[in-house]
């Protein structure tokens, strides 16, 4: 988007689009602030409309921008089109020849007009246009309606007769710029200066005289429209709140912007509930006041939760004692909900819920939650005895148990449960705390960044159970698209890769999608091999997509990744030493030295297994070597091979790319004094196997040609 500068009479005005509707559900706002800016600047930019910045403002019963220093005109425009050359447009008496005559027909000016320019490539024919600037008042009557209609949407609706759609029925538009009303239809709405204010405190039509007072006359009419104003009046009522009860609001900021999208004019009360509702577990407690009545939970001096809410209301209330009783009698029937089943769920063993499984489908094609659990149990054991063999009882009793509460009536009722309430009946009955904790480990992480297990048993169970799932889809072609990923399993993929990492695990991904892929063998509709590849591909991508994300550039990342994946571990500290290492003076030599070996080799037919297979018999032969360079290089090289597979054996990468980089001395000595391509057969595959060994021990970290 052009940034405004006055020329001449081009003077600017701020312009005001709200579109009102019915309410906006709240998790669609968010999405549609940043749809609403993107798509104004594209629109202003593709219009010549320089402007000096713009706000997008809204509520859930309307959307609005504010655009500040609108140009009231677009700037002029002059276009070069280049034709052919001149040689070809004009024959040697000066007429134009046919290829001018169509070129000029074509943007639409006579013959006559055409220029000849010099482009530095020769001289050619070109056609100039100047383009007087439209009223940009014009400009918006005429693309508004098409910009409204274009703003994206999860869901979108049609009401009575129309074709529109739109996230909600729209029932006003406001178009101004400056005093002036941008004047446009949109199906049987007609644009104008007058808005609506609060639903109930302040329902009647009022006039926006200007965009500059928008802002002020919403608030006048008992609207935030501004979405950071409303977000810090909720803050502030919420720590208010804090001194009168003495506690602390637990931090929640998704609550917080979901309440945020809510309201048009928040307005804070605290309610509160019978002690003895303390006795359930505190998530449930939370998550009842949280997920289902948007209620904030506090906490006491002593960290133990307070038997008190805060709601967010969206009007101020004439009598708040009475607002404050309908929260709590709602709540009240929530908890008393959530302590039935609470009690019911514990007079059943945990085992029980876990049977039950059996008439459970998962997927259709992959079975039953009790087979996948099967499934997975086996890849966590099998996980077992190789990380953690001392608990391999317990790590396979908290595969069996840990997805037995999706039975329980809590988590029907309340399936944000899951997990939690798997951990609690499971202390309940008696189990061993590391199972327990792991029930409800085994979901870690359920977010990028996200906590991550901290003990073996949700560790190794989460990366059985989230194998399994990926590997079964895979396998029966329920792959990940661009805008489909219903069994989440990118989120999973980085699971995974992230658990790996956090706990050291040295393990080949190619044995553990193999290990899964056994155990589908019967479900799978795919080739395995084909299967196994894919999976090992998109573990590739979300690995690299993850760390070019946190800033590591993507050519460290390809680097390491094209020579080494499957151990992730190994692959994740070459990447971390290689971007250490590329900040160091000697990097340039590392580069160096590897592209002029490369250079040679890859344009050189090269004998099969030629430094590479440490059995070949291809190998570098010293009495082969003529020439004191090639002699001086395979001594370097020796010495490096040795001290770089010290090096890399003990995981230090970055000595191994600095012994690598002290070949740089020999490896330009050879190349200065050597011919490599030597006419003798035997002495020109020595000395090919010599720098393919060179290139072989640089490959064992990086491939350097991708940086």
């Amino acid at each position: 988007m052009p940034a405004r500068q006055d020329k001449g009479q081009n003077m600017a005005q701020d312009f005001l689009l709200e579109i009102g509707t019915e309410e906006i559900p709240a998790g669609f706002l968010q999405q549609a602030y940043t749809d609403i800016a993107a798509l104004a600047a594209d629109l202003f930019s593709r219009q010549r409309l320089a402007c000096d910045g713009l706000r997008v403002l809204g509520t859930p019963r309307r959307l609005a921008l504010l655009v500040s220093g609108l140009a009231e005109r677009q700037d002029d425009q002059v276009t070069e089109r280049l034709g052919p050359a001149r040689n070809i447009a004009f024959d040697a008496d000066g007429n134009p020849t046919k290829a001018a005559i169509g070129f000029a027909r074509g943007q639409g000016i006579p013959v006559e007009e055409i220029e000849v320019v010099n482009t530095g490539k020769g001289e050619y024919i070109c056609a100039r246009r100047s383009e007087t600037g439209r009223d940009t008042i014009a400009i918006l009557a005429e693309q508004l309606p098409a910009f409204i209609q274009g703003l994206p949407f999860r869901k979108s609706m049609r009401w009575r007769d129309l074709d529109l759609r739109f996230a909600r029925p729209i029932h006003w538009l406001v178009a101004l710029l400056g005093t002036e009303v941008v004047p446009f239809t949109l199906e049987n709405l007609v644009s104008g200066n007058r808005s609506r204010g609060h639903r109930f405190m302040a329902p009647a039509e009022f006039v926006i005289d200007t965009p500059a007072a928008y802002i002020e006359r919403c608030r006048e009419a008992m609207v935030m429209v501004d979405p950071a104003e409303r977000r810090q009046a909720i803050s502030d009522q919420l720590a208010a709140i804090e001194k009168e009860a003495s506690g602390t609001v637990i931090a929640d900021p998704e609550l917080l912007e979901t309440v945020t999208n809510l309201v048009e004019y928040p307005a804070a009360a605290r309610g509160g509930f019978d002690e003895e509702f303390l006795a359930l577990p505190e998530e449930v407690l939370i998550t009842v006041m949280r997920h289902h009545q948007k209620y904030f939970s506090l906490r006491g001096v002593d960290g133990r939760l307070l038997p008190c809410f805060v709601t967010i209301n969206n009007t101020k209330a004439r009598n708040p004692a009475l607002v404050v009783a309908g929260n709590e009698r709602v709540l009240r029937a929530r908890l008393n909900d959530a302590n039935f089943f609470y009690a019911d769920d514990l007079k059943v063993p945990l085992e029980t819920f876990a049977e039950r499984l059996r008439q459970v489908v998962f997927q259709a094609r992959l079975g039953t939650s009790y087979e996948k659990m099967e499934r997975f149990r086996t890849i966590a054991e099998w996980l077992a005895d190789r990380f953690h063999p001392a608990e391999r009882g317990l790590i396979g009793r908290t595969a069996y148990l840990c997805k037995a509460d999706l039975e329980s009536g809590m988590v029907y009722e309340f399936p944000d449960l899951q997990g939690i309430m798997g951990r609690e009946y499971a202390r309940a009955g008696g189990e061993d705390e590391a199972v327990s904790r792991g029930i409800f480990e085994h979901y870690l992480p359920t977010a990028s960044g996200g906590d991550l297990p901290s003990g073996p048993c949700g560790a190794l169970v989460s990366i059985a159970d989230k194998i399994d799932t990926i590997a079964g889809c895979f396998a029966i072609g329920l792959t990940p698209t661009g805008g489909a990923d219903p069994y989440a399993l990118r989120r999973q993929a980085l699971g995974i890769i992230h658990i790996i990492l956090d706990r050291g695990y040295r393990l080949r991904l190619t044995e553990l999608i193999g290990r899964a892929l056994d155990l589908l063998a019967a479900k799978s509709t795919r080739p395995r091999e084909e299967t196994a590849a894919a999976v090992l591909d998109f573990f590739r991508g979300r690995f690299t997509n993850n760390l070019t994300a946190r800033g590591i550039p993507s050519g460290v990342v390809e680097a390491v990744v094209s020579t080494d994946f499957d151990d992730l571990v190994t692959a994740y500290e070459k990447i971390t030493a290689l971007d250490a290492f590329r900040t160091r003076d000697d990097f340039e030599l590392l580069l160096a030295a590897f592209k002029r070996v490369m250079n040679i080799i890859r344009t050189a037919t090269l004998p099969t297994g030629t430094g590479v297979d440490p059995e070949s018999k291809t190998r570098p032969q010293a009495p082969l070597f003529r020439e004191e360079a090639e002699r001086n290089l395979f001594t370097a090289f020796n010495r490096a091979a040795s001290d770089c597979g010290a090096a890399i054996d003990s995981g230090d990468y970055q000595q191994a790319l600095a012994i690598m980089a002290d070949l740089k001395p020999a490896v330009d000595g050879f190349f200065d004094q050597v011919m490599v391509m030597d006419e003798n057969e035997a002495v020109r595959t020595n000395r090919l196997a010599l720098l393919t060994g060179i290139a072989t021990l640089f490959t064992r970290v990086a491939d350097f040609a991708r940086l």
